[in-house]
């Protein structure tokens, strides 16, 4: 009996370890077969977007897969390697997460909302709409106040969407990051290394006027390559622009207010018109802030975004053109399809507040 009880606790520390072991076995796994990975990831979230509402309740089994796919793709990002020249999107985002850890967490934080936010109000109104809207409010909330600490960890910084690193490519991990392109992966094997500091060069393309300039493009050095990380983002130091940066955050939150307030009601111009007038107002107050930099230019076009549904919401004739299509679609091959695609994400847009939310 004593026996057993050794051999049992001896095997305690090992079998402690051995989720450890399977999460290293896995990371390995996905880093060295990046390319496959990223092709699954493509096909399946391809999937949940043929089938939103295909069959009844498939809604939430194909959100449920698109928000695993998402937070699994994420998880994936920060295991691949970054390409040598990232974006300065990608840049700026990296250096605060890698040099403030609220930074990272709060950023992870709002990601995963926004993630999951539509999931999540699938399941509150299959219990009530009263508690959909507490939902929609709480989780607006939540991701304003993360916004909030954003611009207070950054020093006073105009927020970036999304606030942590995209997928840019996958770079193999033999490869080391160094790959600047075809030309130069043909002629690794004939650098010539400079006799005196042993330094490599590499070797010239071929003698055509193509590669010559993919060659030197891969090598062109912009303005904001030169710039450090966090000069990308240009400090709001005007009482404007913070109020205006401040507006252009709490404007979800207002624009979920008060349609909670209006139990939903999308016929009613109150709630669509207050979140159009705190959106213009932010813009007119942060005019002089736009064209800074190029990750400010998503912001003005995703903003806009929102406009677009809420107004259709409101007046019927474009949406009556919208099913007519999907209707004379209808019978044909292949099209039939795009139809059934159209249909069903009507009816996600007309039935859940964050099938349309851009931030």
């Amino acid at each position: 009996m004593k026996s057993l009880y050794k051999q049992a606790q001896s095997r305690i520390p090992a079998t402690i370890s051995l989720p450890a072991t399977w999460l290293r076995s896995y990371e390995e796994f996905v880093t060295k077969n990046a390319s496959q990975v990223s092709q699954i990831e493509s096909a399946l979230r391809s999937l949940s977007y043929i089938i939103p509402g295909r069959f009844r309740e498939s809604e939430l089994a194909s959100e449920s897969l698109h928000a695993s796919l998402l937070l699994l793709s994420h998880y994936h990002t920060t295991l691949f390697s970054p390409p040598p020249r990232p974006s300065p999107h990608n840049r700026y985002t990296r250096f605060w997460s890698k040099s403030s850890p609220l930074y990272a967490r709060v950023s992870l934080l709002l990601r995963t909302i926004q993630y999951t936010e539509l999931l999540c109000e699938m399941c509150a109104k299959r219990h009530s709409e009263k508690l959909r809207w507490r939902l929609v409010v709480a989780l607006e909330l939540v991701k304003a106040v993360c916004r909030f600490i954003i611009l207070r960890v950054t020093g006073g910084r105009m927020g970036v969407s999304p606030p942590v690193a995209e997928r840019e490519g996958v770079v193999p991990p033999e490869s080391g990051g160094d790959a600047s392109g075809d030309e130069e992966d043909e002629g690794r094997g004939k650098e010539w290394q400079m006799p005196r500091t042993g330094m490599r060069l590499p070797a010239l393309p071929p003698p055509s006027g193509a590669s010559i300039t993919n060659f030197l493009s891969h090598r062109v050095i912009s303005a904001d390559e030169i710039k450090s990380a966090h000069r990308l983002m240009r400090r709001l130091t005007s009482l404007q622009g913070q109020i205006a940066e401040a507006m252009w955050i709490v404007r979800p939150l207002v624009y979920a207010l008060a349609m909670q307030r209006l139990r939903g009601n999308k016929r009613d111009w109150r709630p669509w018109v207050l979140g159009l007038t705190v959106e213009l107002a932010a813009r007119g107050l942060g005019t002089f802030l736009l064209g800074l930099s190029a990750l400010l230019q998503g912001k003005v076009i995703w903003g806009n975004a929102r406009v677009l549904p809420t107004f259709a919401d409101r007046v019927q004739k474009p949406r009556r053109w919208i099913q007519g299509f999907a209707e004379r679609l209808k019978g044909k091959p292949l099209l039939d399809m795009l139809s059934a695609v159209v249909e069903d994400y009507d009816f996600l847009w007309d039935e859940y507040y964050f099938s349309t939310a851009t931030m």
